[in-house]
């Protein structure tokens, strides 16, 4: 099917479309042949709490039944794997839902059909069943798990939350990974952007859309028996220095206006020069650069410089300090106050959790030189009060590298100091510390978090969980697995023959007589392109092949995710 010029399956490209309903005729002709005594035992079933039975690839989802005032709905899959809401009424009766795609009598009331929408899939969590919908879950520990694969990531991440009963963002993706759906559809070539500690790469390499990315999850998450806690994170939002950056962040937003969870990525917009300073004049003229207003300067450096102490930690920068804390914060704050206002635009009341993320630095500050102190954490934190910013998480730098293990040359030791610190003063304030670019962590520095945390933190991760699937896909589907492999080599080549000392270092070691592994360093770092490539007529050109697999394929993914998500519950909470 054609949507705009973008042109696909979408039974066979999930989270692309904002809706799970793209075939409304169809949906019609699917429910005018249901045998009439099949709906009347589903709506019997349905209305008694009964288990919903199944007929002819038309599945009803247990999990998802739930009623209001004298309603009962649910959700139900189609033999073409649309998916569409139920609902079962009185005749006449104002439906929640809004217009329906279909409708017919029944002996007691009268059965509808909605599509399965956003817009749908928003109004029944709030007005039909809140908790099996996305929730903000403020100070809640969880994992961050960024779905690259989508709905073949979706069944172990619930099993294995039900299993070890924790909570996660099961919904995460940056907006490296996701377009946004209104660009994608109009099949133009993609955005270039940075990726901390890689280079320059094309946007939304997964395929998915954060509006289908919503869909996709929420449904998965509805469709399961048991009500889990989940969040749904935009996940870095960036806000780059040039004119448009503040626009465009609010264009991301306005896509993810359904999440719950919202990373503001400030890494470009930091001045990180200025905590370099080591002139003390200079350092004080960035408070008067950044701060032109005399009383408001007077109202800062007051606020400041009183004198406090705050988790064990005393707190009163003289004026250079004060000087290049704002000349490294001020603007980032400023622009996190606009975009806060924005959301809470959006959300019409609604709570969400944010996150005001300084981990990541721009090419030219090598990541070491940018550890986050505890000074910069008591300055972001006390502003954001001052402000009386909704923020519910920060993101320091710890030292965490993509595609590495902990390496600063403070060593464990240095990182259980810093984080004890940072998690005491995040404590005094309510807000609870995230962690990054945690694919590559070992067990030691995941333990070294869970000890200084108590386990009360946030921890991402992404990657991996691809190369979970990619290991998979080498074992069950060999043939697919080694042209992802090239592909993922010949882009490193590329780069390496352009330049890219990452490149040639990922290439140096590689061994051809060995067989393709997931393993290998270039496909560990230059895999992810493959999957939602187009070509130049701006179609994918793969990736419906990662979501038409067998099933013995997605039985042995989901085993595999199950005990890698397990583990980290095991180690981090």
């Amino acid at each position: 099917m054609k949507f705009k010029n973008l042109d696909f399956d979408p039974a066979r490209n999930p989270a692309v479309l904002d809706t799970a309903t793209w075939d409304a005729p169809g949906v019609c002709r699917c429910l005018n042949q249901l045998p009439q005594g099949y709906v009347g035992s589903l709506a019997q079933a349905a209305e008694n709490r009964r288990k919903l039975p199944a007929q002819n690839g038309f599945t009803p989802y247990d999990g998802s039944l739930a009623g209001k005032d004298g309603k009962t709905l649910f959700l139900a899959g189609m033999p073409d794997r649309q998916q569409i809401f139920v609902e079962l009424a009185p005749q006449q009766s104002e439906s929640v839902l809004g217009t329906a795609l279909h409708q017919q009598k029944l002996d007691s009331g009268c059965l509808r059909a909605y599509a399965a929408s956003a817009q749908n899939l928003d109004r029944f969590f709030r007005k039909v069943a809140p908790k099996k919908g996305p929730l903000a879950l403020g100070s809640t520990p969880r994992l961050g798990i960024g779905v690259r694969m989508t709905t073949s990531c979706w069944p172990a991440i619930l099993k294995a939350m039900d299993q070890k009963k924790f909570s996660s963002n099961m919904i995460q993706n940056s907006v490296r990974e996701l377009n946004l759906m209104p660009k994608l559809l109009e099949a133009g070539a993609p955005e270039k952007n940075y990726a901390c500690g890689f280079g320059t790469i094309e946007t939304g390499y997964t395929g998915s859309t954060f509006e289908g990315l919503w869909v996709y999850g929420v449904l998965e998450g509805l469709k399961y028996p048991k009500d889990l806690p989940y969040g749904a994170d935009a996940d870095h939002i960036q806000v780059k220095r040039d004119p448009q950056g503040l626009d465009r962040a609010k264009r991301v937003i306005d896509s993810g206006r359904y999440y719950t969870f919202y990373t503001i990525d400030m890494a470009d917009i930091l001045g990180y020069q200025a905590m370099l300073e080591k002139d003390s004049a200079k350092a004080i003229a960035f408070f008067e650069q950044k701060i032109t207003d005399s009383s408001l300067r007077k109202e800062i450096a007051q606020y400041h410089r009183q004198g406090r102490t705050i988790a064990g930690i005393r707190y009163q920068p003289d004026e250079a300090a004060l000087g290049r804390l704002v000349g490294k914060f001020w603007d980032s704050l400023r622009i996190m106050e606009e975009l806060a206002r924005y959301i809470n635009s959006l959300k019409d009341g609604q709570k969400f959790d944010l996150e005001f993320a300084m981990d990541e630095h721009p090419p030219e500050v090598p990541a070491f030189d940018c550890l986050t102190t505890n000074e910069e954490v008591l300055f972001v934190l006390l502003e954001i009060q001052r402000r009386g910013l909704p923020v519910t998480h920060i993101a320091p730098n710890f030292g965490a590298e993509k595609g590495l293990d902990y390496r600063c040359p403070d060593g464990l030791d240095g990182l259980e100091k810093r984080i004890l610190a940072q998690f005491g003063i995040a404590e005094e304030f309510g807000v609870m510390l995230d962690f990054h670019s945690a694919d590559d962590l070992t067990a030691g520095p995941r333990r070294v978090i869970q000890k200084a945390t108590g386990g009360k933190h946030h921890f991402k991760i992404s990657p991996m969980v691809q190369l979970l699937y990619a290991e998979v896909l080498s074992e069950v589907h060999p043939d697919l697995f080694k042209e992802w492999w090239q592909d993922a080599r010949a882009y490193a080549q590329r780069e390496a023959d352009a330049g890219s000392a990452f490149a040639q270092q990922c290439l140096k070691d590689f061994d051809p007589q060995k067989a393709p592994s997931r393993h290998d360093l270039f496909f560990h770092h230059y895999s992810f392109a493959f999957v939602g490539k187009r070509g130049p007529d701006g179609q994918f050109l793969h990736r419906h092949r990662f979501y038409d697999l067998s099933p013995a394929f997605y039985q042995a993914y989901e085993d595999r995710l199950v005990r890698y998500l397990s583990m980290l519950a095991e180690e981090l909470f």
